[in-house]
């Protein structure tokens, strides 16, 4: 049983990342992110279930200078469960990916995921991720964000939390065209394009 709180973790995550460029999946993820930190280097997946961490490996290759975090679901990376192996195989090392697991599909009522029965963590760590761990504790949250941040990638974190009793926040406000355009300007700051 975790004792980590859903919001929670998000909230300290975001307090955590400087500079990383943050892919975030769709759905209550994206809301949650967008609620707690807003900012113009944070990408929000408005559709698109699954591809959170493609796109994040798509933009870990072309901008290698620059850190890529992926905020992922358990939901989402059980929809594109493939993209681990892609990532092991092109192994980029400035790819951190995190999956908030709490064993439903919080953003379409509920329901119970596959990740309930099977080990994301030990998924990642098979397809061949350089650096893999699972956490469950609150005390033990932060301390394993900072690791995380500071590993080599491929990197993969699972975030066991409970499931979340609070309110979803509102639907991000950005305008898509308008997201892209500062996220593009926000991933090619100090690189040439």
């Amino acid at each position: 049983m975790s004792t980590i709180d859903r919001r929670e973790a998000v909230r300290t995550l975001l307090t955590l990342v400087e500079e990383e460029l943050v892919v975030c999946a769709n759905g209550l993820l994206s809301r949650e992110a967008f609620a707690e930190r807003d900012r113009p280097a944070s990408f929000y997946m408005i559709g698109s279930m699954g591809l959170a961490s493609s796109i994040g490996l798509g933009l870990a290759l072309a901008r290698p200078a620059r850190r890529v975090l992926v905020l992922d679901g358990d939901g989402n990376l059980l929809m594109g469960l493939g993209t681990l192996a892609t990532i092991a195989d092109a192994a980029p090392p400035n790819l951190l990916h995190v999956v908030i697991d709490d064993g439903v599909h919080a953003t379409t009522g509920g329901q119970r995921a596959s990740s309930v029965a099977v080990d994301l963590a030990r998924l990642a760590e098979a397809a061949g991720h350089r650096w893999v761990r699972s956490v469950d504790d609150a005390a033990a949250l932060p301390e394993a964000l900072r690791a995380l941040l500071g590993a080599e990638g491929p990197a993969f974190l699972r975030v066991h939390v409970g499931r979340s009793g609070h309110p979803a926040p509102p639907r991000v406000s950005l305008a898509p065209a308008e997201m892209a355009d500062r996220f593009r300007l926000a991933a090619s700051c100090g690189e040439r394009p």
